[in-house]
């Protein structure tokens, strides 16, 4: 994938710092920062991709990807004030650092630069798509605070949350592009049908290694989402087994010594450890069967690599 988008992802990196820059000290800080740490810079790469799978220019692509990127940075910096995160990407967090208020108002401006991005494309089907796609990232994230409150956990609303909060800006990322080639509708579903399965699958590795995780691999403590009262996948397949224990602990958002440990025991000894890399793995297939309608190409198989990656990153 490196070489076949390389030159693309580091044009795209010099654009975003391009785009991000302000004049104001606290906002040019904060936004250096989320381009010096980078990330995985996975939603870049999949509008790359999908620009050479669909032959749409790189500057399209480039323009989709920062559009979705800027989205996602700002989505960022609120997730950090409302989850009280100490550190971001092995940083300290831009609300720690520099207060609530700038760090809302940096997430702002960057949805700011994101509509100026949507205006220059001038494309009413792609801005429609940046406006669902923010409206369901809102969505899942009142949903999830909403469950833990209500203490109303189940798996239906599980995935609407991640895909809430994850899947649609990797759906956005690959049928935005999709929406400037001219392709029929079918495919501009099967792109975003590959976009959907890899980001839950993407979300819920990231949810399994938040519990099952090694503290010194990830370099932060493990159990973040039960003290936030955050059900996912391997503690609701405890719930809906029956396990009262695993239910406590969740209601008390794992409050007392030895919470975290002992869930971890309880997901090992009842299987719901296997059960979350069946369900990666199942959305992983799901992902690769939605671009069987393209056919055979280098871009292709990268994308189909890509999400490869989320079965390997939990054996």
């Amino acid at each position: 994938m490196s070489v076949l988008i390389k030159s693309e992802l580091a044009g795209f990196g010099k654009r975003l710092a391009k785009e991000l820059h302000s004049n104001v000290g606290f906002i040019k800080e904060i936004s250096e920062g989320l381009v010096s740490a980078g990330g995985k810079r996975l939603r870049p790469s999949l509008s790359l991709l999908a620009g050479k799978l669909l032959g749409v220019s790189s500057e399209t692509s480039i323009q989709v990807a920062l559009t979705v990127e800027l989205t996602h940075s700002a989505t960022l910096l609120h997730d950090d004030l409302i989850d009280n995160a100490e550190t971001r990407r092995g940083s300290e967090s831009a609300f720690r650092r520099y207060g609530s208020v700038v760090s809302v108002m940096s997430g702002d401006f960057m949805l700011a630069r994101a509509l100026g991005l949507l205006a220059s494309l001038n494309n009413s089907e792609f801005t429609r798509l940046m406006s669902e796609t923010a409206t369901q990232i809102c969505e899942g994230e009142v949903l999830q605070l909403q469950m833990a409150s209500d203490e109303a956990w189940d798996f239906d609303r599980y995935r609407q949350v991640i895909e809430g909060k994850t899947a649609v800006l990797f759906a956005a990322a690959i049928e935005g592009v999709g929406l400037f080639s001219g392709r029929p509708v079918q495919e501009l579903v099967a792109l975003r049908s590959f976009g959907i399965s890899y980001g839950r699958a993407f979300q819920m590795r990231d949810d399994y290694l938040d519990l099952m995780g090694d503290e010194k691999l990830m370099g932060k403590p493990v159990g973040g989402d039960l003290r936030e009262g955050n059900g996912t996948y391997p503690v609701l397949w405890l719930l809906e087994a029956g396990i009262d224990e695993a239910q406590t602990i969740l209601r008390r958002r794992a409050s007392e010594d030895g919470d975290i440990s002992r869930m971890v025991d309880l997901v090992r000894h009842y299987g719901a450890d296997k059960l979350t890399k069946e369900q990666i793995a199942k959305d992983i297939r799901e992902a690769k069967k939605a671009l069987e309608i393209f056919p055979t190409s280098e871009a292709r198989t990268c994308l189909i690599e890509l999400a490869e990656l989320e079965i390997s990153r939990v054996e």
